[in-house]
């Protein structure tokens, strides 16, 4: 079989896992290969996911690496043999391939702890917010490009709304709900559309007010994904480059302290919503 030309994020981190697990146990990868009849090379290639995995592979290299996670193993065998086509290989070779991972990504979360300052939370946003975002560009998208990128961030939000939704948190900054990226009646519908999420249940919006005092955090922006354990968590966060997926344990570690802090400093559910009231009658 072919290597896979451009593989999805969630396949490159099955074979990170998978490199993580053969250095735990000082193992080269040529050493290994015998063990599936392969080569250094084809052995390599799984490792940066370009190719495929079979469950009876996965489980033989965690035994052969004297891994006892049964939880950790059952869930690399679930990223190897999972099929399913989400909506989102709809948009393939129509957006760019990161637009999918992120949309696959927050598919299979466990839950999902969002940090914004700048713009409202992509999950909660309005078509005519995510008009305005896209439509700032430069160089400007042609409309064949505009809609599609719209669209896309608009399905997104079927995590939220399904049937076994995804736990959604989002702390988000007074400044990312007062700029204006389009005009006032736009802004008016976007914060009632944060409000009718609140009230269906579909998200838990924390506002980091002006006024709070001590807080310095205002160039933090993360999306923060659990996975079916702490180990495979991910965190999104949007670069010059693109959306960069960090899954080293020590980052990890580092992003959860920061998301607690934040955490301390935004008001309390109830109250950000009633902010969030007040701030409607004002535009």
């Amino acid at each position: 079989m072919a290597p896979r030309s451009q593989p999805t994020a969630r396949q490159v981190r099955l074979g990170t896992e998978l490199r993580r697990l053969r250095e735990a146990a000082g193992l080269k990868a040529r050493e290994v290969a015998g063990l599936l009849s392969s080569t250094s090379a084809q052995m390599s290639q799984v490792e940066a996911g370009l190719a495929g995995v079979s469950e009876e592979r996965v489980r033989r290299l965690a035994a052969h690496y004297a891994c006892a996670d049964e939880a950790l193993i059952d869930a690399l065998v679930a990223m190897a043999t999972e099929r399913t086509q989400g909506w989102w290989e709809e948009y393939r070779g129509v957006l760019p391939p990161v637009f999918l991972d992120v949309a696959e990504t927050e598919h299979h979360g466990t839950f999902l702890r969002e940090v914004v300052t700048s713009h409202v939370p992509g999950l909660l946003q309005t078509p005519d917010y995510a008009r305005a975002v896209f439509g700032y560009m430069v160089p400007e998208l042609p409309g064949s490009e505009l809609k599609p990128r719209v669209e896309h961030r608009m399905r997104r939000r079927s995590v939220l709304e399904r049937e076994a939704s995804v736990p959604y948190e989002t702390i988000v900054h007074e400044a990312a709900l007062r700029i204006l990226v389009s005009d006032r009646r736009a802004a008016r519908a976007q914060l009632a559309e944060i409000l009718r999420a609140i009230e269906l249940g579909h998200a838990t919006v924390r506002v980091i007010p002006f006024a709070r005092e001590g807080f310095a955090g205002a160039g933090i922006e993360m999306m923060y994904v659990g996975g079916p354990l702490p180990r495979l968590d991910t965190v999104l966060r949007d670069a010059p480059h693109g959306t960069a997926f960090i899954d080293a344990e020590s980052q990890l570690a580092r992003f959860r302290a920061l998301l607690n802090k934040l955490e301390k400093a935004a008001l309390q559910p109830v109250e950000s919503r009633d902010f969030i009231h007040r701030m409607t009658k004002e535009l």
